[in-house]
């Protein structure tokens, strides 16, 4: 028998989240217009801790909830539907990821130094990882590290450093041996900030547009110069030459937790759009009961099912320690495409409204578009995915592997 069930104490978990989600983050999204974020976000963080919603998926013994990945996959699912949920909970990206690399590969130096104030939520990361010339290619980037005694010398630029204008820490990943094979050449390094040899040259504007709010939450993508940056040997993560490992270890979880939230976001959009129609009329006749808008509503409606599937078995995959690359690859793609459609509908049926800042929804649409390019952009894991359908069918002689045939 396959069993749907969720466990009780899964579901009990995320109904907490759930009302925590609708009764104080929702609400505390206004109250951004008129106190600072800081104190909003503050007291947010108070109350989520005093019940005992803190780091979902980090181990008690470091002060979080312990979860595995399917309660942690309905927690983010409810998280997304507020801007302020992965904060209140410390569980926002970039910094959840790298938290969950220094918890399986750091020392415990390391552990001490730098994932204990980012676990008590005292401070915040970035990773530097991507560059102009290098783009989807990790294995292209250019900036080095060189090593001198006990430290590393780094030299180079990165692009797309999310979160560094708001960051006490940078991960940053630099070649540090340009003769090993191409996947062993990169280490990645744990630098304090502020730091004279880490440089921020400029937040890039993108076309979601520059905002107070979105400094503060996120703090934009930077522009990075590394010059003659002095890293001790200690601050190494992993080991010399594991970098490339070290980063996909964090994009991994990365791609997941977007996903989760992309659904999230998606299901608060459906809301609101089902609640649009329902209230409005036109020629004569209630939106909701025009045949082309429910067709509207049921593509939607189809769009989140699948998407629960995915990350469900995704999830299912994880808590039995099974190999899940192809599955992330394929929901990463369809979950950044699922949430763009979902929205663009959801504006479609509000009309001018939608299309105004008077509800989430624009801001939405223009910051969601970045989804088919971060952590990978579509084009990569496409051809990841086709790849492996083509190796399945040599080595079995059936895709079925390649296209979640092990389900069956």
């Amino acid at each position: 028998m396959i069993d749907f069930e969720i466990p009780a104490d899964a579901k009990e978990v995320r109904e907490r989240v759930r009302k925590f989600v609708q009764d104080e983050c929702i609400p505390a999204e206004q109250q951004l217009e008129s106190r600072p974020y800081k104190e909003v976000l503050g007291e947010l963080r108070t109350k989520a801790r005093a019940q005992g919603l803190w780091c979902p998926f980090i181990p008690p013994e470091y002060g979080g909830m312990g979860l595995g990945p399917l309660a942690n996959a309905l927690v983010q699912m409810e998280l997304g539907e507020s801007y302020l949920g992965a904060l209140a909970l410390n569980t926002q990206g970039p910094d959840d990821a790298t938290m969950l690399t220094l918890l399986v590969h750091g020392t415990d130096f390391q552990k001490e130094k730098f994932l204990k104030p980012l676990l008590n939520g005292e401070k915040r990361v970035c990773y530097s990882m991507t560059e102009k010339a290098a783009g989807a290619d990790a294995t292209g980037m250019q900036t080095r590290a060189v090593r001198d005694g006990d430290n590393w010398l780094i030299n180079g630029e990165k692009w797309f450093s999310s979160a560094a204008s708001v960051a006490d820490i940078a991960l940053i990943m630099a070649k540090t041996d340009p003769d090993a094979p191409r996947h062993q050449q990169f280490s990645t390094f744990l630098v304090e900030l502020p730091n004279p040899g880490y440089q921020i040259q400029r937040n890039i504007r993108t076309m979601a547009g520059e905002s107070r709010l979105g400094e503060m939450l996120g703090g934009g993508h930077a522009e990075i110069l590394i010059k003659d940056l002095v890293v001790p040997n200690e601050n190494v993560l992993g080991g010399e030459g594991q970098g490339f490992n070290m980063g996909q270890h964090r994009l991994a979880y990365g791609r997941l937790r977007h996903g989760m939230h992309n659904v999230a976001m998606a299901q608060r959009a459906l809301d609101m759009a089902a609640k649009r129609v329902l209230e409005r009329s036109t020629f004569g006749k209630p939106l909701s009961e025009r045949q082309g808008v429910q067709w509207m509503l049921a593509d939607c409606a189809s769009e989140l099912y699948m998407a629960r599937l995915m990350l469900l078995h995704i999830a299912y995959k994880a808590e039995k320690g099974l190999d899940l690359r192809q599955e992330n690859s394929i929901a990463k793609v369809f979950l950044a495409h699922m949430v763009h459609k979902v929205v663009d509908t959801a504006i479609q049926l509000h009309g001018a409204l939608g299309y105004s800042e008077d509800t989430p929804l624009a801001r939405w649409y223009t910051s969601i578009r970045s989804q088919r390019l971060v952590d990978g952009p579509d084009e990569v894991h496409r051809w990841t995915v086709g790849r492996n359908v083509l190796k399945a069918y040599k080595e079995h002689g059936t895709t079925a592997l390649a296209a979640g045939g092990d389900l069956l």
